[in-house]
């Protein structure tokens, strides 16, 4: 299990190695999503591995919702730079 966990963590700095070399703001934020969705995954698989469904519904809940908003955060910026 702690094996899992080790190798989910180092694939979830990929994103952000990704994100450092890049300036555009769209590179940025979709490293930041595609982390979040790593992490709600990996909420997701310790909740099951727990038998805790409580933080299942955390992870579902960052996994819905989290993404729409970094979006929407990333559309804003984008535009207020284009004026």
């Amino acid at each position: 299990m702690n094996l899992i966990l080790i190798i989910m963590l180092a694939i979830l700095l990929i994103p952000l190695y990704e994100a450092w070399q890049d300036d555009n703001i769209w590179q940025k934020v979709l490293a930041f999503s595609s982390i979040a969705s790593k992490t709600s995954i990996m909420i997701l698989i310790v909740s099951i591995l727990r038998d805790d469904w409580m933080i299942g519904v955390v992870g579902v809940i960052i996994l819905s919702v989290g993404n729409a908003a970094l979006m929407l955060l990333a559309h804003i910026i984008k535009r207020l730079n284009d004026l």
